[in-house]
């Protein structure tokens, strides 16, 4: 498998957003691929890992869009996360399925999106192309969008909940 030197530097890592958007345009050169997502990863349970695998299986490369500790809290409120974004930062490149980790300090991954352009991007089965918030992105880029299905019973807000009982 061919790796060129910029990926073979950052292969796994935690990147900026100005290294992940040189490694895509690189890249894309010789014609690899890259699937990418968003998400606050906050307690990692086994719905994440299938949606990160299957994130993963439609491209050479995958890249986590990471919501930075002040984006989650604007989204789940002063009680989250749970783990940093150092923490969850590190955890996400560790697994084989992710190839990239990159922070976003926004609400939404738009910004992030926008400059990276991957070939795909995936979100959860509850979104549609209609009410995908990055719809424009994706449509005047010409990104494939993926809905990957959740696995039932299975989120973060069910773990805390259980503990907190």
């Amino acid at each position: 498998m061919y790796i060129s030197f910029i990926q073979e530097l950052a292969l796994g890592k935690v990147v900026t957003q100005d290294e992940i958007v040189n490694i895509v345009n690189e890249e894309h050169k010789f014609g690899k691929t890259f699937a990418a997502t968003n998400g606050c990863f906050d307690i990692l349970h086994v719905g994440h890992i299938r949606y990160l695998q299957k994130t993963k299986s439609l491209a050479d490369y995958s890249i986590v869009m990471l919501n930075s500790d002040a984006s989650v809290k604007l989204i789940k409120g002063d009680s989250r996360p749970i783990n940093n974004e150092s923490d969850r930062a590190e955890i996400l490149s560790a697994l084989s399925c992710v190839d990239y980790v990159v922070l976003f300090e926004e609400k939404s991954p738009a910004a992030l999106l926008e400059r990276i352009k991957p070939d795909i991007y995936t979100k959860g089965a509850d979104y549609t192309l209609e009410t995908l918030p990055e719809r424009s992105i994706v449509e005047r880029n010409n990104i494939k969008v993926e809905f990957i299905e959740f696995v039932q019973g299975k989120s973060t807000t069910n773990i805390i909940n259980k503990i907190n009982k």
